[in-house]
């Protein structure tokens, strides 16, 4: 972390206002910013930092979008220009078995889907980025932000990562020192679990007396498939297989769009015991289904991605400001559960933090008393509302799906309370992990040893997979993934959970190398991550820290 009197003024910018991610939370607060202070007849500067090699490149979502809160950011014309998929005509649940479906007869509690929009959430920030553009803010894409900048222990801005080192951190020719940009305030909106608001709330104690906060994974496959196949506008919603309903949660979506393409997806909560779980093939067993693989029959696989989610809900929100800096959207771990959406919460948490640092730098003022607005605009709006009230959701499941049921059911009749306890707690995904000698449970690859033989056409291994996310990362420089002791990562890690990390990460960066002598070690392919950043979440004893590599590496997705 940058102290200032390490930092000379060579090679720094300034801004006024900072937004660290153009994904739909920072650009909806660039937007509505640059919308503020044209209404005061003021040009103060807005700068846009995005890690991707262009805006869009690494956002992935379902997404099926509640659309009120882009009504409220744009003009109706720019509203209507949006680059929506299609509208929900068809709204399904299944609850899947082995080999059969049973729809259910009416829809899960907020789980209704009448009215939204599904989309590629990287097309809608692309779009909203030529919006923010014509307003006048500045967007720098490939650009990747690893360090925060402090004066008198204080944010004033960061820095963007040095370029042209070796693995060892050695400068080489080509080397170029990152870039310190100075801002008034910052707003990190790096999405789910973002390395930099990690740091912040570490630094600042922002998540203190909060529960801890607990994510899924979420791999997903966009498919072109034959015509008449699934019509656009379909979505279908599945629970129960492969998952064990004790152990387990989570389910998968089929969303049919334009142009005869299907988005498909599973969803896994990473709160699960058995150390040898493989979210990446539990969806390709997933798609063996009859109903799924009849859907995908002769279709050929586009595009592949993977990201994390945070579903912890309101117990788990931190204190998202402090002196000059607010966090919004995934990082603000603002994810509306069971409906399972956070894009249109995203986009209101932009909206708050922009009317929040406009009226602080209108008063000079960008303490965290000045800031402290952003709070409560927030338990003003729909963000409050919609996750106060279902607050104990996704902990009621920790002990499986028909105990989660029942006390869901009260909680429907109690407005989120859960009478006789109490608020309910979460563990860290990183806890609930047990060592293979205590594991009792029939480990994932029996479970399914019969459907583990990939054959490239319906199923595909994970190096297939990571072909089709286009990622790429420039192997001369440090690599962004680090085990954090290794003496005891592989006394913990690999002697007590069998190295668990080569089964979570969904792109095969992890691999288990076996010597003739029977010693075992890690060998890390940084080259095939696609940041979901499961390893540094679910890895036991804190055993891996995700860092952001060079800009633009990583996935490059197109329609995701």
């Amino acid at each position: 972390m940058l102290e200032g009197d390490l930092m000379s003024d060579s090679n720094t910018v300034r801004t006024d206002l900072l937004i660290i991610g153009a994904g739909p939370a920072g650009l909806a607060a660039a937007i509505h910013a640059a919308d503020r202070f044209k209404d005061n007849a003021d040009s103060r500067k807005i700068m846009v930092i995005e890690k991707g090699k262009e805006v869009g490149s690494h956002i992935l979502s379902g997404a099926v979008l509640k659309t009120e809160a882009l009504r409220e950011l744009l003009n109706d014309e720019e509203f209507h220009a949006l680059p929506f998929d299609s509208e929900v005509m068809v709204d399904e649940t299944f609850k899947l078995s082995e080999s059969g479906s049973l729809k259910l007869p009416m829809h899960l509690p907020y789980m209704n889907n009448a009215g939204n929009q599904i989309a590629s959430l990287g097309a809608i920030c692309r779009y909203l980025a030529t919006l923010a553009e014509a307003r006048g803010v500045e967007i720098y894409s490939g650009f990747a932000v690893d360090d925060i900048w402090y004066e008198e222990g204080k944010v004033v801005g960061v820095k963007t990562k040095d370029t042209g080192v070796d693995h060892q951190g050695k400068r080489l020719k080509n080397f170029q020192e990152g870039t310190k940009v100075r801002a008034d305030i910052t707003i990190f909106a790096e999405g789910s679990h973002g390395s930099l608001a990690q740091k912040l709330l570490k630094r600042f104690d922002l998540d203190g007396g909060k529960n801890p906060q607990i994510y899924s994974l979420g791999i997903k496959e966009l498919w072109s498939v034959p015509q008449g196949r699934i019509e656009a506008g379909t979505l279908y919603h599945t629970f129960g297989y492969p998952l064990r309903s004790d152990e387990e949660f989570g389910g998968g979506f089929i969303y049919g769009l334009q142009d005869n393409k299907v988005a498909l997806g599973l969803v896994v909560g990473l709160d699960y015991a058995d150390p040898t779980f493989d979210i990446h093939a539990a969806m390709q067993v997933w798609k063996q289904h009859p109903k799924i693989a009849d859907l995908l029959k002769d279709g050929s696989l586009m595009e592949y991605g993977a990201k994390t989610l945070p579903e912890g809900g309101y117990l788990s929100m931190p204190k998202l400001y402090d002196d000059n800096f607010m966090i919004v959207g995934y990082s603000a771990g603002l994810v509306a559960m069971p409906a399972l959406k956070g894009v249109h919460l995203a986009v209101t948490s932009g909206m708050c933090a922009a009317k929040t640092a406009v009226v602080a730098l209108f008063k000079k003022d960008t303490t965290s008393a000045g800031l402290s607005r952003y709070a409560e605009l927030i338990e003003a709006s729909r963000i409050h509302e919609e996750l106060y009230a279902v607050r104990n959701f996704r902990q009621s499941f920790q002990g499986g799906l028909f105990q989660g049921a029942m006390k869901f059911g009260v909680q429907l009749l109690s407005r989120g309370s859960c009478p006789f306890s109490g608020d309910l707690k979460t563990e860290p995904d990183e806890t609930t992990l047990q060592p293979l000698s205590e594991y009792r449970g029939v480990p994932f690859k029996e479970r399914f040893a019969e459907k583990l033989h990939f054959d490239k056409k319906l199923t595909f291994d994970k190096v297939t997979s990571v072909f089709y996310s286009k990622a790429m990362h420039d192997e001369e420089q440090v690599p962004h993934l680090h085990i954090n002791d290794l003496e005891r990562f592989k006394r913990i890690n690999i002697g007590q959970y069998g190295a668990p990390c080569q089964y979570f990460c969904p792109a095969e960066v992890y691999e288990l190398h076996v010597d003739k002598e029977g010693d075992k070690t890690l060998r890390i392919h940084a080259e095939n991550c696609v940041h979901c950043k499961t390893c540094d979440i679910k890895s036991p004893a804190n055993g891996i820290t995700w860092s952001v590599p060079y800009g633009g590496d990583g996935p490059d997705y197109d329609y995701m």
